[in-house]
């Protein structure tokens, strides 16, 4: 699979609590997820090298399956890459798998979905054990009003509503496959499944069906600011430690 220039093409699968990290798009006076795996992969291979992930997940968010992508001349082996890359991680990081692919593969562009994951601790008392991975919501929550809102957002909409920084460049319709709530004991847990997602869009989602579930809001209100199209008007932003980035999909398999 090398190319002409003598490089190949690996995709990791990693997984990290973003609890201690400023997001994962590298920046130059915070820590990140990009600048630790750039760092541990200097390490074993001696390169210098830009990665790209398929999805940039946000300050405090964390992932179960976010897809990281980029070009080595190293011919380790990809088992040594999974093994090697975690020895020099911080344990809040750790590469669950490795993969070469074709030279052409790009893991943002070739992604058929993304599916996010939203975790509400739904109880009158807090969890020392969940307070980094759960939003504490103590009021009663109505999910069935709150799954009929979800319906409002599954096809291709207008999502303008749903945006917090809008730059008024880029198109605010995404596609968006699922979007469900259920709950499961005390966890009252939101899925969404988009081919791609704007700015804080699932944060700012959560927050618009909180505001549902609490009673504060009417299906009307929700499907008001919908059809509103107008950035801002969303939300309030649940905290970014609730979110987990679970997966991404690709036609085919590594």
């Amino acid at each position: 699979m090398k190319s002409i220039d003598g490089l190949t093409k690996i995709v990791l699968i990693v997984e990290y609590d973003g609890t201690n990290y400023y997001g994962f798009q590298f920046q130059a006076s915070q820590p990140t997820v990009q600048a630790e795996i750039e760092e541990a992969l200097f390490k074993l291979t001696g390169e210098k090298r830009r990665i790209v992930a398929a999805s940039r997940t946000d300050t405090g968010v964390h992932a179960r399956g976010q897809v990281v992508g980029f070009r080595t001349a190293s011919n380790l082996p990809v088992e040594t890459f999974v093994k090697a890359l975690n020895y020099y991680l911080p344990k809040d990081i750790a590469v669950k798998s490795a993969h070469r692919v074709a030279d052409s593969f790009n893991v943002q562009k070739d992604a058929v979905s993304r599916e996010y994951r939203y975790y509400i601790l739904n109880s009158r008392t807090r969890s020392p054990l969940k307070r980094y991975y759960a939003y504490l919501v103590p009021g009663d929550l109505n999910l069935e009003e709150m799954n009929r809102a979800c319906q409002a957002l599954v096809g291709e909409r207008d999502f303008a509503s749903f945006v917090t920084d809008y730059d008024g460049v880029r198109s605010t319709i995404r596609q968006v496959y699922r979007a469900e709530v259920r709950r499961r004991n005390e966890l009252v847990i939101f899925d969404m499944a988009a081919k791609s997602f704007l700015p804080h869009q699932v944060r700012n989602t959560v927050g618009a069906l909180l505001e549902v579930g609490l009673g504060r809001m009417t299906l009307d209100e929700f499907n008001k600011i919908m059809e509103a199209k107008r950035p801002g008007l969303a939300g309030p932003a649940a905290p970014a430690h609730g979110l987990c980035l679970l997966r991404v999909n690709y036609q085919l398999p590594f």
